[in-house]
């Protein structure tokens, strides 16, 4: 029987304006200024794998080229300790674009805005105060809307954010996303609703996070668009990151853009063994998407695909320092 009233047929939801929120200011912080690893003073760790050393190589080529290189995060490399790396190596030319997941995006705001990230969340969640911070809901769901208005990108918006509210920074240098807009670096932001604390607070508007991420993704393409010739690269997103970029790079292809000699590259912990032989379904690997949506399925018409097993502490590290080193000769 059709709705006549046009009204929800399924109407309870949760009302979120009885949501208690907490100063993060008295919360203890795993991840801090403090720890964060800074290139030429903390030691790098050893790191060495079969095609390292080519794939730094064609990052060093591509860079003189003038083609892109992509690297999208997932948010632990934040939690390493790596924010100063990621903006050493947007410095030094090593990234044209970098992308993340939403909580890439909290994890560096609350490093600029509180000095440190990272709550214990298996306490937290015991009494409903995990991700309830006041000075993280709010003012980057402000942010974010008031980015929507202004038709900007998620990354983009809360580094306007920034900008403006400059006294209220203090740790901006190591933020991760303002440093790189101010290279006039995109950093695109790719959300699924519902998963990041800010999703949490009664202040958070659904349609302006989709539609700050949407113009971070078409921005996302662009990138991918221009990648033949070019490297991306993959650090600890197992879903975001690999199903941002199949897209992206279908699209490319779709509306007739050359990119097959593209260079691939996923670093995890997770060891895959041979990852470029053929596997089936009952094989765990399989559903392992960064396995097929970067190192294989992009360049089986041409280019190369690594997968580099190893902590990003170690790797993104030795990454900084084998490109500096190439560069120079």
């Amino acid at each position: 029987m059709e709705n006549q009233d046009k009204t929800p047929r399924f109407s309870r939801e949760l009302d979120l304006s009885g949501i208690t929120l907490y100063s993060a200011r008295e919360r203890h912080n795993l991840v801090t200024t403090e720890t964060l690893l800074t290139p030429g003073v903390s030691e790098t760790p050893p790191y060495d794998a079969d095609g390292f050393d080519e794939l730094c190589e064609r990052i060093v080529k591509a860079k003189r080229d003038g083609r892109p290189v992509i690297m999208s995060i997932g948010a632990h490399v934040i939690k390493c300790g790596l924010s100063r790396y990621l903006i050493a190596l947007a410095r030094e030319g090593f990234i044209t674009h970098l992308a993340g997941n939403g909580a890439c995006s909290i994890h560096d705001f609350e490093l600029a805005y509180l000095g440190g990230t990272s709550e214990h969340v298996p306490t937290a969640i015991e009494d409903g105060s995990f991700g309830m911070w006041r000075e993280t809901l709010l003012p980057m769901n402000e942010a974010i809307s008031a980015g929507a208005r202004r038709g900007m990108g998620y990354g983009e918006a809360l580094a306007e954010y920034v900008e403006a509210h400059l006294a209220d920074f203090s740790h901006r240098d190591d933020c991760v996303f303002w440093n790189l807009w101010k290279l006039d670096i995109p950093v695109t932001y790719h959300v699924a609703l519902g998963t990041d604390i800010i999703h949490q607070s009664p202040t958070c508007d659904m349609a302006d996070i989709g539609r700050c991420s949407g113009v971070d993704f078409r921005r996302m393409c662009y990138s991918v668009s221009q990648l033949d010739g070019g490297v991306y690269m993959n650090f600890g997103s197992a879903v975001i990151g690999p199903e941002v970029f199949l897209k992206a790079l279908s699209i490319s292809r779709n509306l007739g853009y050359q990119t097959f000699r593209i260079t691939t590259a996923n670093f995890d912990i997770k060891d895959l063994g041979d990852y470029r032989s053929k596997i089936g379904y009952d094989d765990p690997n399989y559903y392992y998407r960064p396995r097929k949506n970067i190192v294989n399925r992009p360049v089986s018409v041409a280019g190369r695909g690594w997968h580099f097993t190893g902590d990003h502490a170690a790797t993104i590290p030795a990454l900084y320092r084998r490109l500096k080193e190439l560069d120079h000769v």
